[in-house]
């Protein structure tokens, strides 16, 4: 008879047997599973029971600790687990005596509160996740976050002590997270507190700027610093993950000096350092802006040019040349109407560009202009009367370009200097004609220095007293193959102008010493110097060479400078004056009476003869007042020693006066037109030579 507590046999108990067994194969099928699958992950995971027993770890888990099996055996308590990994130093040495170690460990165990971080005994940090689950027990997730660690370090200690300004700033309100030293010590309370502070809070531009490029591109604004100094700052932002959540890194470069310095420089480019007029590149843009937009509407270029300036200069000095070059701009600026104005070329050359409506209100501007450029001033100590000179073209009609127009403005400037100066005149189609001319002429003066063209003739110099002849001044002739005799008043000022002079100079001082030896010994030469000729610094070797070359004896040869020469006063033309004094040279002042300062300049050289300007000489006979002061002269002349000429002698009235008044030289028609050299060869060699030179005038 069968036991009747045997169910293993009974059907319904075989069934339900397989069916538990088949649930737990399941179950253990899944937890297979999921343990397959922790154990594949990447971080560490930890499972503890409700006693805080270990049931399950995964091998990462292990491997952040450096533990070995045995330390996280299922079953073995946590605590056990803890204290043998302190032993082995795989836990935390500085966080203090291990009981209290543990017992922190345990407490967050039993009350799992989130993230916590941790570094181990081997400087690695390890982010733990903890919570617990639903039947009391825990689970624990465990990640290494050493490299991350390294580089919040390494930004810190750039972010920091950065010297650039830095802040961290909330993704979504621009709120201030975190600020370095530089940008507490920049924007910063008097407390030092930045944190919370919205970064349009310390803008210094509208409201509404968007002081963050979303697309990242640096943009530059403008902020207030602590002190409530105005600060231009570029603003670099990128994204970044501060304290785990999305942030965005602002880096404030100071580039304040930077833009001042840009913007000086530009403005120098533009505008001229001393009177802060703009210069001739900026008056070129502007004039080719204005043609271009009012091809319609007249536009004048008034060219202004200081008469005289260089005596200012010379006078009184660069200081004072440099104020006079301001206040004439501040009275041009003064005179400037809307829409007009003003440049400076450089030197005494001025520009203003003005609209007008009539020709008639036209003059009246340069009139009124004119009229406040020549009041006088007070310059440094001594009243000057500027006075300027203004050539005008008119736009579109007298050029399109701004080089036309100022081409054709010099012109009309040219012409207003050759009329008088101290006043203006407007450009003609005529002037340019006149220039070609004047450039047409330059080339055939060059050519004439090559071919030969240029010779020189003679006009004696004689003694008052026995009538023979002393020396003889060369002077230059030009005689054109085609247009014949050009006179010297035509093209010796275009010498100078052109730069020729020195050449043209050089070729008459050599001819004349080559002429000159074959005289009488007793017979010397004098030869006109141009003051431009002692600006180029090498005269005096000139002369040296040539008195060298032709053989000439230096105490032969006689060189007549201007007053206009003695204007400019500068060391280089006494020390160089003084030089050919030395050499044996006899230094003339030609012209005398006709300067401002001549009894001044004679203290200033010790001339060997001065030579009375021939307007004192011209109506002697009938003029008293011109025989006093022509007396007065010689007297003068005698008293410091130096010989006494006369020039431009015409009639023996005159010469007889001169005679009696003690001149001692007489120079012109009366005695002799200038002769060629085979002509005065002649001439001296004839015995009565003196009386010969007395014949009626064109003998």
């Amino acid at each position: 008879m069968p036991n009747s507590f045997d169910l293993s046999l009974t059907p319904g108990f075989r069934e339900r047997l397989k069916m538990a067994t088949s649930r737990t194969r399941s179950w253990l099928a899944r937890r297979s599973a999921l343990r397959a699958a922790l154990d594949c992950l990447p971080q560490g995971i930890v499972l503890l029971d409700r006693d805080g027993r270990y049931v399950h770890w995964n091998p990462r888990y292990a491997e952040i600790y450096k533990g070995s099996a045995d330390l996280f055996a299922v079953g073995r308590r946590l605590e056990d687990t803890l204290r043998a990994g302190v032993a082995r130093g795989h836990y935390p040495e500085a966080i203090g005596r291990e009981g209290e170690w543990l017992a922190g460990r345990m407490a967050a165990i039993r009350n799992p509160a989130g993230q916590t971080e941790q570094q181990l005994a081997d400087g690695r940090w390890i982010l733990i996740d903890e919570r617990q689950t639903r039947d009391g027990g825990y689970v624990g997730i465990r990640v290494d976050i050493t490299e991350r660690k390294k580089r919040e370090t390494s930004f810190r200690i750039l972010f920091d002590d950065n010297p650039v300004p830095m802040v961290v700033l909330k993704s979504e309100t621009d709120a201030v997270l975190a600020a370095n030293r530089m940008a507490i010590d920049v924007f910063g309370d008097p407390a030092g507190h930045l944190i919370g502070v919205s970064l349009a809070d310390l803008s210094a531009d509208d409201a509404d700027t968007e002081l963050i490029a979303p697309d990242g591109a640096v943009v530059e604004h403008r902020f207030r610093d602590r002190a409530g100094t105005v600060l231009e700052m570029q603003v670099y932002a990128r994204p970044h993950v501060f304290e785990g959540e999305d942030a965005i890194l602002v880096a404030l470069f100071d580039v304040t000096e930077r833009n001042r310095a840009k913007a000086e420089a530009a403005y120098l480019a533009h505008h001229d350092p001393l009177t802060g007029l703009a210069n001739r590149a900026y008056l070129h843009l502007r004039l080719r802006e204005r043609l271009g937009r009012d091809q319609c509407e007249p536009t004048a270029v008034l060219l202004v040019d200081l008469d005289h300036f260089k005596a200012v200069n010379d006078t009184l000095g660069h200081h004072a040349g440099d104020h006079l070059l301001q206040e004439v701009a501040r009275r041009l600026v003064s005179a400037l109407g809307p829409g007009d104005f003003a440049a400076r070329l450089g030197g005494d050359e001025f520009v203003i560009v003005t609209r007008f409506d009539h020709l008639r209100a036209l003059r009246a501007t340069i009139d009124a202009l004119l009229d406040r450029l020549h009041e006088p001033l007070f310059l440094d100590g001594s009243d000057v009367c500027p006075q300027a000179s203004v050539g005008i073209a008119i736009g579109p009609a007298d050029g399109a370009e701004p080089d036309l127009l100022l081409r054709n403005a010099d012109l009309a400037l040219y012409r207003a200097k050759a009329e008088g100066r101290g006043t203006y005149r407007f450009f003609e189609a005529e002037m340019d004609d006149t220039l070609r001319r004047r450039r047409a002429l330059e080339l055939e003066l060059r050519a004439a220095l090559e071919t030969g063209d240029l010779t020189v003739h003679y006009q004696p110099l004689v003694d008052l007293a026995s009538g023979t002849v002393t020396s003889l001044e060369a002077l230059v002739r030009w005689h054109h193959p085609e247009r014949g005799a050009i006179p010297p008043s035509d093209f010796i000022p275009l010498a100078e102008e052109t730069n020729l002079i020195g050449r043209v100079g050089e070729h008459v001082l050599r001819q004349a010493c080559r002429d000159a030896v074959a005289w009488p010994g007793h017979i010397r030469v004098a030869v006109n110097l141009s003051p431009l000729q002692f600006r180029s610094g090498t005269l005096f070797a000139t002369v040296d060479r040539i008195l060298a070359e032709t053989g000439l004896h230096p105490a032969r040869l006689e060189l007549e400078i201007t007053e206009a020469l003695l204007l400019e006063r500068t060391e280089q033309v006494l020390s160089t004056l003084h030089a050919l004094r030395a050499l044996g040279v006899r230094i003339a002042m030609d012209d005398f009476g006709t300067g401002y300062s001549s009894l001044s300049y004679l203290r200033s050289f010790p001339f060997d003869k001065i030579k009375i300007d021939q307007s004192f000489i011209r109506d002697l006979a009938l003029d008293k007042e011109a025989v006093a002061i022509v007396r007065a002269i010689i007297h003068l002349g005698s008293s410091l020693g130096m010989k006494v000429t006369a020039e431009g002698i015409e009639d023996p009235s005159a010469a007889a006066i001169l005679s009696e008044s003690g001149c001692h030289e007489g120079q012109g028609y009366h005695f002799s037109r200038p002769r060629p050299q085979s002509d005065v060869l002649g001439l001296l060699a004839a015995d009565g030579a003196a009386r010969a030179i007395r014949a009626p005038l064109g003998a």
